[in-house]
């Protein structure tokens, strides 16, 4: 029992550790959705950026922003850090990303 204990922790830990990333995951994506929302009705970058930075937090993330063809695209790269005491420090940041494409209004206006 004594044995079995700390890897059974570990791999709970672990576990939590992966619902952690995939909130994150959830999280980026919608940060993508609002920031290429914000962009195909306003021209500029910094509303994109402003509105991923509100779904998903300013640290650790950057936001592209490319427009062509009438539709603009928008990139946003975060890394989620591992915050799970031990799995964290044995796996490390998680770099995760979402691209949305969408319909460019500011270029019909």
């Amino acid at each position: 029992m004594a044995l079995v204990l700390p890897v059974v922790l570990v791999a709970a830990l672990a576990v939590a550790q992966v619902g952690v990333v995939l909130r994150q995951a959830v999280l980026v994506t919608h940060a993508a959705r609002e920031a290429a929302r914000a962009a195909a009705v306003e021209p500029g970058t910094a509303p994109a950026a402003a509105a991923a930075a509100a779904a998903v937090g300013a640290e650790r993330t950057v936001v592209s922003v490319s427009r062509a063809g009438g539709v603009v695209t928008v990139r946003v790269d975060h890394a989620s850090a591992t915050v799970v005491p031990v799995v964290g420090a044995l796996v490390g940041d998680v770099p995760l990303s979402a691209e949305v494409t969408m319909r460019d209004e500011t270029a019909t206006s």
